[in-house]
């Protein structure tokens, strides 16, 4: 997939961005060298490979799951006008 200059106005000027006719052109040619290397790396066949989680194999450092806090939503609450299922209500101020 190619992109023209007519695609780099457009996109400028969804971004509303103000650019020189060299800035379009320098823009559509490095918009179209990413694009040409997406396709390149498409093509590569990837059948069998594993998806990874991180390109090195490293251990994470785990810590205990331990709660450190406790749930104060009750004491938080307790002030408000109106809780329901522990949300406040508020009354509508947008009509349909």
């Amino acid at each position: 997939m190619a992109l023209t200059l007519h695609d780099v106005e457009k996109i400028a000027k969804l971004s509303r961005l103000s650019l020189t006719e060299a800035e379009k052109a320098q823009n559509l040619q490095q918009l179209n060298d990413v694009f040409a290397l997406v396709e390149k790396m498409q093509s590569v066949d990837t059948e069998g490979v594993e998806p990874m989680a991180h390109p090195h194999e490293v251990a994470l450092r785990l810590r205990a799951d331990a709660v450190t806090e406790h749930d104060h939503a009750a004491e938080y609450q307790a002030v408000a006008p109106e809780v329901r299922n522990r949300l406040y209500i508020v009354p509508q101020v947008i009509e349909e």
